[in-house]
């Protein structure tokens, strides 16, 4: 039977509460969130870099609409039977009260978590000043508070992703953020065990964030449990993952005219097994 949105709701309230680390990875697509089903994960979130490279769109530049992003998340939530977060970038709209259209937006496209970010897209100013942002959080903490099932909101501080390596300024707002009512905290782009254990020192007992895969920071799942964090995600590593090799292959086709990397592929009954 597929479980109710509420029920996976509870599983998602569930891995965050229990001891120890889970890993929720970032599909973009159908194909990929049923591929990582199949693989046993336990949770997924959407990945705003891996659905705008397959639209042909840079990321975090405002290429990608809302509407776009949550009817890609419903794809997904219907790919799976697992809990679905989205990455619901910075809320689409400066205004708080924008971040709450946006949140309850996400539960009506099936997610059950999701998180709001303080960039700002603007270059100028790339992340919103401290009152802003932490009321940003606040408004959107109150409209998830306001749905029938536990939508998991996750806050992140932008500051490290956007060439401000400020881990105090990063710490005071992730502190502020868990005050108003974020479920989960995340700082993209620490890349030391000092600072992601000063991380989770600074929010405990509320949950942590990591994210894998970016090109520093090499830590394996065990080493980040011990560090205290509770969830890794993956950001768009596995859309690079599989455009990588994409491009590759075809750049054998174009420039040596051969065909070698046919033989490192996954069958096609592989697949046709999976997706029927």
């Amino acid at each position: 039977m597929t479980p109710t949105q509420t029920e996976k709701a509870e599983r998602l309230k569930a891995l965050h509460q229990r001891p120890g680390i889970f890993a929720i990875p970032n599909p973009w697509d159908a194909g990929s969130a049923k591929i990582l089903t199949q693989l046993g994960f336990e949770a997924l979130a959407t990945t705003s870099a891996g659905l705008a490279f397959s639209l042909g769109k840079a990321d975090g530049i405002g290429a990608v609409g809302r509407e776009e992003n949550l009817a890609n998340a419903r794809v997904i939530v219907e790919a799976t039977s697992l809990p679905v977060a989205g990455d619901l970038e910075n809320g689409y709209g400066d205004d708080p009260e924008i971040c709450a259209e946006t949140i309850r937006m996400a539960a009506a496209a099936g997610l059950v978590g999701g998180s709001i970010e303080d960039a700002s897209k603007n270059p100028a100013t790339p992340v919103y000043p401290f009152d802003q942002a932490v009321r940003r959080i606040q408004v959107a903490a109150k409209a998830a508070r306001s749905l029938s099932f536990p939508f998991a909101l996750a806050a992140r501080a932008e500051n490290f992703i956007n060439g401000r390596p400020d881990l105090a300024d990063t710490i005071r707002r992730l502190e502020a953020f868990a005050e108003a009512g974020a479920d989960v905290l995340f700082a993209p782009g620490l890349t030391t065990a000092d600072e992601i254990s000063a991380v989770v020192r600074a929010v405990a007992p509320k949950p942590v964030n990591v994210v894998m895969g970016l090109s520093k920071g090499d830590f394996t799942l065990e080493q980040l449990a011990a560090l205290g964090v509770r969830r890794v995600s993956l950001g768009s590593s596995l859309a690079r993952a599989a455009y990588g090799p994409f491009w590759k292959a075809a750049e054998e086709i174009k420039r040596q005219g051969s065909f070698g990397f046919a033989k490192e592929l996954t069958p096609f009954a592989e697949f046709q097994k999976l997706f029927t």
